[in-house]
């Protein structure tokens, strides 16, 4: 098995359908699908068991959506792991066949694509420029920003082994994660080609107190106490810059 792709929800139960049926297009036959769900009330397990049968479900009570990713690593069988919301998908039917190469590299850590989000609703600038198209960059612009993000990131395996997703943050815990990779420099690809289509309200979009608070602490943590002001004072430029440029946006057709 070469991925194992996880997908962690609650309360979508109809979104989770699409995603599934969409996903099951892909030209690429060495992949597993694992479902985390977080305890969704009269979640129909059996009835998704029966039409998605080479699909691994999980329906239990956790802590959020790091636990029920990091349970997903655990259940993994994958040598490359790969994280979805339930409202994004592969950009393309050929996405995972067109990145078997990679999997293949003995001495490649992480895989990074770009995503496309889905524009709807107030969206910032920062997500609409480009017409949505976001590029990974994987430089010392980590320590401004995540510009990594999970629908665009094949990890391998081998990356969870001292390490999971630390639920002590309830928004950014990816980024955390992803920053520990930078400052480990691991063996990375960076390939110009478009992996997932991703909706654009997820937790990180809400641009609230929480996050900002967590994009400082972890910086801190991952460096010193002494650059804190330096992070209180890019946290401050960036929700200012993010609450001014959020207009109205007609979804798209």
């Amino acid at each position: 098995m070469k991925l194992s792709i996880i997908i962690p929800t609650l309360n979508q139960e109809q979104d989770l359908h699409q995603c599934l049926n969409v996903m099951m297009r892909q030209s690429y036959d060495f992949y597993e699908v694992i479902v985390v769900d977080g305890g969704t009330k009269n979640f129909d397990i059996n009835g998704l068991k029966n039409k998605f049968k080479n699909v691994k479900f999980i329906s239990e009570s956790d802590n959020g959506v790091y636990d029920a990713m990091n349970k997903g690593v655990t259940l993994a069988s994958g040598e490359w792991l790969y994280f979805m919301g339930v409202d994004d998908s592969f950009y393309d039917v050929g996405v995972l066949e067109s990145v078997d190469f990679y999997f293949r590299k003995k001495d490649i850590k992480l895989i990074l694509g770009q995503i496309v989000y889905d524009l709807g609703g107030k969206d910032s600038y920062f997500v609409r420029k480009n017409k949505g198209l976001i590029r990974p960059k994987w430089s010392n612009e980590m320590w401004i920003k995540n510009t990594l993000h999970h629908q665009g990131a094949f990890y391998h395996k081998s990356n969870f082994e001292k390490e999971y997703y630390d639920m002590s943050y309830k928004i950014l815990a990816d980024y955390a994660f992803n920053l520990n990779l930078w400052k480990r420099r691991i063996p990375v690809v960076i390939l110009d080609k478009k992996i997932a289509s991703c909706g654009s309200k997820g937790m990180s979009k809400k641009y609230n107190y929480t996050l900002y608070k967590e994009d400082i602490i972890l910086k801190t943590k991952a460096s010193s106490i002494l650059l804190t002001p330096l992070f209180v004072l890019f946290s401050v430029i960036k929700f200012c810059l993010n609450k001014s440029t959020r207009v109205s946006v007609p979804p798209r057709k």
